[in-house]
């Protein structure tokens, strides 16, 4: 067998037994994350990233490595500002605590799937035609731009194309069923809510991974190392959302940064083939150094929240 399919498949089959190991051993029980116990699990799931670094670092050298911790660094900065989102749906829906890692457990299983799909598209249209990358370079210039721009909104779930689509295909019941996607119901399968929200998470996601992806195609064109870093951030995406729900107000810089971030990576990207290509390590520097900053701006200056005035009987 072709060593370049082996290598997918282990990496694949290794990925899903943590999964399972995580889902049947861990977290086998519907149960609230305290915060405690989503820090300890970003802390293990950030290690278990790191190792496999080194990995590479022993396996492909320095460079392959370099790329993997870069695109690893871009997309689990880019998550945080998924979670910001997927904490507001939860919410929408009035999912219970003990029921959300449950939604973001198969959540991450759909984005493995279909982050993997995008990535091939992505890999097969560079590889046929070079010139797509400066259209992912100026559509990520674009993206900084409109993230640093845009107005803070609520999101509105019931306008997602899921939604919609969900409810054409599947009677939904009007309440939850414990953690149960799907109940049966007069002789009938009807999806419940919990069903509804996964959907909405996983086309939420595909609309972020547009722009992670091609950032990350900007650091490496291979494949592999594009999938094996975007799978090891989403891994985490679960403890790191108990881990920031209800600090939603304390990083309101980042969205910033990670404007200014998107749009360097594009700045990268179309200047790859020129004379001023920017090279791998000076892209990571400033890749960290404007993540931190924005962090530091959030914690120097906090969100200013305005108290309603009160009105003081006689």
């Amino acid at each position: 067998m072709d060593l370049e399919v082996v290598k997918w498949i282990i990496f694949t089959v290794g990925i899903l037994s943590l999964l399972l190991v995580d889902l049947g051993v861990f977290h086998k029980k519907s149960k609230v994350m305290s915060k405690k116990e989503a820090l300890s699990w970003c802390a293990v799931w950030v290690t278990l990233a790191l190792l496999y670094g080194g990995f590479v670092f022993w396996w492909k050298g320095e460079r392959t490595a370099v790329e993997y911790i870069s695109g690893y660094l871009i997309e689990l900065s880019l998550s945080v500002d998924n979670m910001f989102v997927f904490i507001l749906i939860f919410q929408y829906f009035k999912v219970p605590p003990e029921y959300q890692h449950r939604v973001l457990f198969w959540g991450i299983l759909g984005a493995m799937i279909l982050r993997g799909v995008m990535i091939a598209l992505g890999a097969a249209l560079i590889a046929a035609f070079d010139w797509v990358l400066y259209i992912f370079g100026a559509f990520l210039i674009y993206t900084g731009i409109r993230m640093a721009l845009q107005d803070e909104q609520g999101v509105e779930p019931d306008k997602n194309p899921m939604v919609a689509l969900t409810k054409k295909i599947f009677p939904i019941t009007k309440r939850f069923y414990g953690e149960h996607f799907f109940i049966r119901r007069r002789g009938f399968w009807a999806a419940t809510p919990l069903f509804v929200v996964l959907q909405v998470i996983n086309f939420t996601d595909v609309v972020f991974a547009l722009d992670s992806i091609p950032a990350i195609f900007a650091i490496t064109l291979d494949p592999f190392v594009v999938f094996t870093s975007n799978v090891f951030a989403i891994l985490g995406l679960r403890s790191l959302y108990f881990a920031l729900h209800g600090m939603m107000d304390s990083f309101h810089y980042l969205k910033y940064g990670l404007a200014a971030v998107l749009s360097f990576i594009g700045v990268k990207m179309l200047l790859g083939h020129t004379s001023y290509a920017i090279p791998l390590g000076w892209a990571l520097a400033t890749v960290a150094l404007l993540l931190a900053l924005s962090i530091i701006a959030s914690l120097l200056f906090p969100k200013k929240h305005h108290e309603p005035h009160k009105h003081h009987g006689v």
